[in-house]
């Protein structure tokens, strides 16, 4: 009697260790395929939101194909420039360089591309780098980006405070020859916001680190003086 009371309690021992085996394996699957499905829709999330990005900006009127800057001239050797209306380096290549493109641009030399890049907002407490590059894309919709861009070089902030407001913003866009109602309702919306990421964000997969970044024919230049640049271009020429 004993003993096969005994066999019933090692057959029941077996069996609950049987069934929490399965229960184990059955949350492990469970757990798994959670797993999976939470990949699967991080995946499709970041593809949704990667081609929502790609689609979810306009670039001005005279961006190049890409979307990425505004071109100038339609020379042989291409020139890009990458700027950020906050970088003191920046104005100081345009007082300095800025003549000296314009001189290449109007002698059919070269064909240039400005990249307004916003790297320095963490240098701002509203953005500053955002705002004006966003501010650039209102000028060049009108047609008059290098008009604009040379008024906000002139105008520069110092680095760690505000910037210049909205209304300044306007006011040198007028100042610039453009219309101030349709600027200042350009800017007010945002409207070139989102070009400005685009431009930023591929100016940084593109290795640009710092600004102002100089490539003729996609090499950079390391002379940015006027010098600097025009041998670089007729070396590019050849």
């Amino acid at each position: 009697m004993s003993s096969r009371k005994g066999q019933k309690a090692a057959a029941r021992v077996v069996r609950e260790q049987l069934a929490r085996e399965q229960r184990r394996k059955r949350t492990l699957w469970v757990s798994a395929a959670a797993v999976a499905v939470l990949v699967v829709a991080g995946l499709i999330g970041w593809s949704v939101y990667s081609s929502q990005r790609s689609d979810d900006f306009t670039p001005p009127t005279g961006a190049n194909e890409a979307g990425t800057g505004v071109v100038a001239g339609s020379g042989p050797v291409t020139v890009d420039i990458y700027e950020d209306f906050l970088c003191p380096a920046c104005k100081q290549f345009e007082q300095t360089s800025g003549p000296t493109i314009d001189q290449l641009i109007s002698e059919g030399k070269v064909r240039v591309v400005y990249h307004p890049v916003a790297y320095l907002n963490r240098f701002s407490t509203t953005q500053y780098s955002t705002r004006s590059s966003a501010a650039s894309g209102c000028a060049a919709e009108a047609g008059r980006y290098r008009e604009y861009a040379k008024a906000l070089f002139d105008r520069q902030p110092p680095e760690g405070g505000a910037g210049l407001s909205d209304d300044e913003l306007v006011d040198i866009a007028a100042g610039a020859g453009l219309d101030r109602d349709g600027f200042a309702s350009c800017l007010r919306e945002g409207t070139f916001k989102p070009w400005t990421e685009h431009v930023t964000e591929e100016a940084s997969k593109a290795g640009i680190t710092g600004t102002p970044t100089i490539l003729v024919d996609g090499e950079e230049v390391a002379d940015r003086s006027p010098e600097g640049i025009k041998a670089a271009v007729e070396a590019a020429g050849r």
